[in-house]
């Protein structure tokens, strides 16, 4: 994936929803909140989780909604995409999930309506061929107390990135080679 995926109107979006540029109300899954109230939320983040084949099994469902559940995360946003053989894309609702539709019934209208249809066109511009993903928009719900404190004393992210755990093994092995 790019790391440039989308990253200008998504950073754009996300910086409004932390309060950044938006007005004095905004709305997250439908609940209205003030400047105030966004200014209390933690970090934003954006995971695109990609399936060989057409869809999830649902699998990952249930740890997911633990998440939620103890106040971890909160979910903004969840899109479904498939990208066929041929490089077409289509949008998945949870229904179209076959077997994982059950799983995933939980986030049935998870949206805060941060992501576009061009957002997730690029995602799925991400994609291989013949596979299928979600794309996950959330709160860190547990990092709000040091954002805001960071917030509060002028602080403010300037990088920040996440290591794939592929990459990380690769690295120990390297690692042990070398001694």
């Amino acid at each position: 994936m790019s790391p440039t995926f989308a990253a200008r109107r998504i950073l754009h979006r996300y910086r409004a929803l932390a309060g950044f540029l938006r007005p004095a109300i905004s709305t997250v899954k439908g609940v209205r909140l003030t400047t105030d109230e966004l200014n209390e939320m933690g970090p934003i983040d954006y995971l695109l989780i990609e399936w060989p084949g057409r869809q999830p099994t649902g699998e990952a469902a249930p740890h997911l909604i633990d998440l939620v559940d103890r106040g971890l995360i909160r979910i903004l946003d969840l899109a479904f995409i498939a990208k066929a053989e041929d490089g077409s894309v289509a949008a998945l609702e949870i229904s179209d999930l076959g077997d994982g539709a059950v799983a995933f019934a939980a986030f049935e209208g998870a949206s805060s309506g941060l992501l576009s249809d061009e957002d997730v066109s690029e995602a799925a511009a991400a994609l291989e061929a013949g596979t299928s993903a979600a794309l996950l928009v959330f709160e860190n719900r547990w990092a709000a107390p040091f954002a805001v404190a960071v917030r509060r004393s002028g602080g403010q992210l300037v990088a920040s990135g996440r290591i794939p755990i592929q990459a990380v093994l690769a690295a120990l092995d390297a690692a042990e080679a070398e001694s």
